[in-house]
This record gives structure tokens, sequence and C-alpha cells, in this order.
């Protein structure tokens, strides 16, 4: 993973976030060693402002191979932490209210905007990995806020996963959904590669979950959990595009607290063929990777069991002392369900849990299980 569990996208109200005095002038910590420049890449434009209507009163507000182990007084400025769906484009802010007509602005368009580390006002760290670290930023003239992660590329290049990166930013730039995070563009100079992404103030939900009694969700709490990351899936499935790394800490809260699934570092998009990679977290392994044969979507339906397990009951179902137990368990389906779970949820684990992937329980038909029905309001 790119951030560490830890890592989480996330911290106290962000108009207390960056002040005036206290943001960081990292541009030149950042970018030490290097200006900026888009190399032999062109960054792509940002999506157009969201127009959001006047309210009234009728209007609604891969290192391949690599496994990781679960365990473990100035007032600043306004900034906009509206959790749109889109990042506004300065450069198209600064032709509204002027008078001309929408024919000659048509003819009048800017040019494409190419991002660079100047355009941001960067701010305290929200995480760190071993390839790089993600920053909470604002762009300066719109003063939306972001959360900017930053990639080494010596770190890259050295562990080989350009391809790896390549295919997070090829996937993740093109999903719209709102419990899928968004990724605004990206840029890079001579020592580092930029992705602008949006802002999760809730932290991820490993960290949340950490905080509970038990550290486990209430069943209704957990019930919207797994629904919204069924409808995520739904999407991404329709385009062909399997996750292969839901866990928590992959897993970030908005601004109203809804999921949103983060990393697409391990995804692919995968059409015609199945996969053979071992990848991902070995808690959360099917037994299909474990044994190394092929792979497709029903990877993503064992993940979601197992997630399940985990925030009903505080931890992983197959969780062991060695490796060698915890592959035993996955190939086993070896897990134990406490005896206050009801029914409803143990059900519905049990039919994610399936060794044989043709069984697992489609998506589908989970999004309408009764324990999901008898917790989420669906209006």
């Amino acid at each position: 993973m790119l951030v560490k569990k830890s890592a989480a996208i996330a911290g106290p109200a962000v108009n207390t976030a960056i002040k005036n005095n206290s943001v960081t002038k990292v541009v030149g910590k950042i970018t030490e060693g290097g200006g900026q420049h888009m190399g032999g890449f062109k960054a792509p434009q940002l999506p157009p402002p969201v127009v959001r209507p006047v309210a009234t009163s009728s209007s609604k507000p891969v290192v391949e191979k690599q496994i990781t182990r679960k365990n473990e007084e100035t007032r600043p400025e306004p900034m906009d932490t509206t959790p749109a769906g889109e990042m506004p484009d300065a450069t198209q802010q600064q032709h509204s209210g002027t008078g001309v007509d929408d024919n000659q602005q048509a003819q009048q368009k800017p040019a494409k905007k190419v991002w660079t580390l100047s355009n941001f006002d960067i701010g305290r760290p929200l995480g760190r990995g071993k390839f790089g670290n993600v920053y909470l930023a604002r762009e300066k003239e719109t003063k939306f806020v972001i959360a900017l992660k930053v990639l080494f590329k010596k770190q890259v290049h050295a562990q080989g996963i350009e391809h790896q990166v390549r295919r997070e930013i090829e996937i993740q730039s093109h999903l719209r959904h709102p419990n899928i995070l968004r990724m605004y563009g990206y840029f890079h100079d001579e020592s580092r590669i930029y992705l602008i992404l949006e802002y999760a103030p809730g932290g991820t939900l490993f960290k949340e979950q950490q905080q509970q009694p038990g550290k486990r969700f209430p069943e209704n709490r957990c019930a919207i959990y797994v629904y919204s990351l069924v409808s995520a899936l739904i999407y991404l499935h329709e385009r062909n595009v399997i996750h292969r790394d839901i866990k928590p800490e992959n897993l970030l809260l908005g601004h109203g607290g809804e999921l949103k699934i983060a990393d697409f570092g391990w995804s692919v998009h995968e059409p015609t063929s199945s996969r053979t990679t071992l990848c991902g977290t070995l808690d959360y392994l099917s037994p299909e990777m474990v044994q190394g044969q092929p792979h497709t979507k029903t990877v993503d339906l064992w993940s979601l069991g197992v997630l399940a397990y985990e925030l009903v009951c505080g931890k992983a179902p197959f969780l062991a002392t060695t490796y060698e137990e915890t592959y035993r368990k996955i190939m086993k389906v070896q897990y134990t369900v406490p005896p206050d779970v009801t029914k409803a949820a143990s059900h519905l684990i049990s039919r994610l849990l399936v060794k044989d992937p043709a069984n697992r329980m489609p998506l589908e038909n989970v999004a309408v299980h009764p324990w999901i029905q008898l917790h989420v309001d669906k209006k």
C-alpha cells in the first residue's frame, strides 16, 4: 500500500487545518532537487465545476507477490470544503459575471490548465507511506480543498511498480460514483508524481473501527457500510474493474460519514481474462488467490465477506499467529462467528465466504439480503 493503515486522509475541521500563519510552504521542500515541469506527460485538465442551483423552497439542497499482514492566530482564509463531485476550474470561474454572452464565452475558451505544485497551498500531512506521503492541500484560486498524494519516483522505480501507479491513475481517474474516492487529475516534476484526490475528512474506516467498543460497529451501521460497498462494487464490476484489495484501511469516510473506496493500486481492468497475481492483504486473500489459481471479480465477493465479518466481530475471520495457519484457515474456510451476532448477519457472511467462487452470493443478491433490508433505508 502506498499509505500505511495508520495513515488516514483525515483530520480535524478543515478551517483549522490550514491557517495562513501555519500553511506549510513545502513547495520547496517537496520539490527539492528539481523544478516543476511536465516531462514527457501532459497532465489532464480537471473537470469543470458543478453548477449548483440556488436554493428555493422546492430544491433539495503492484509489487507483485508482496503480501502485507494486518496487526497490528490569524483567522484562516475561507475554504471550499463542499463535498462536490467536481473540482472547480479557476480559469472558468474568472469568466463568470463579466456580462459576456454564452456564444462569445464559448469562443474564448481558455487553454487546458496544466497543473503544477505552485497552484496549491500545502497543509499538514495526512498520511505517510513507503512510496510517498499524502497532504491536505488547497487550490489557490478557488480555495477548493483536496488531498495531494505525493509519490517519490525513485522509490516507485526501485520497486518496479511504475505499472501499478499508472494503472491506479488510469482506473481511478475515470470512475464517478458517490462511494468511490474521486481522482481529479495528476501532474509530476523531476522527482515526484502528484495525484489530486478528493479529501475525505472522516479518515479510514479502520481508524474509526479502532475507536469503537470492542473494535466492533453496531450491526445497523455495518449493514449500511456493506450496502454502500456493494453499490460501488456493482459499478466497478459493470466496468470490468476488480479492486482486489478491499479492507478497512482502503475505505474512507466522507463529509457525511459515507463510505468511499480508495487506493486502486492493486486494481485491474480485465474485461476478458482472469488473473493469477498474488496480491492484496493476507487476511483478505481468497482461496483461489492463496493457491495461485486464476481469479475473477468474485475475489471482491470474498473480500466483502471478510470485511462484513470484521466490522461485525471486531477482527478478521482467519486471523492467526502465523502465515501458515492463516493460509490453512482460508483454505478450509475455518472461522467462528460469536454467539451475539445475529443469524441474518451470520447467514450473509456464510454466503460470501464460500470456497468455490461460482457459489458466492452475487452482489445484486447481497443488496436485497434480509440483513441489509432490515437496516438500510433506501429512500
